[in-house]
């Protein structure tokens, strides 16, 4: 028979373990993707859109330069947009 405080200790392990998953994207986690920069569509970067911006989904603009999304692993600088190719580092927007 299980006691309460054992029940607890299991229940609050098990909290704890999703909610540290929830907190990191699920597409960081794998090592198929990397992150590419000026291919993004105006708010919809997965992070990091440069000065003005918070995270995800905060681009001001279609293939911002310094806004990237995850892409399949090494498909990025073969990716065409109006403004040149996608870029593994920042570009100047």
């Amino acid at each position: 028979m299980t006691t309460k405080p054992a029940l607890a200790a299991v229940l609050a392990g098990s909290l704890a373990a999703a909610l540290s998953l929830a907190a990191s994207p699920a597409t960081a986690q794998g090592s198929d993707k990397e992150k590419c920069y000026g291919v993004a569509l105006k708010g919809q970067n997965d992070c990091a859109a440069g000065p003005g911006t918070t995270c995800a989904g905060t681009s001001k603009v279609d293939y911002q330069g310094n806004a990237w999304k995850y892409v399949a692993k090494g498909t990025c600088t073969t990716m065409q947009t109006p403004k040149g190719m996608g870029s593994l580092t920042a570009k100047a927007s």
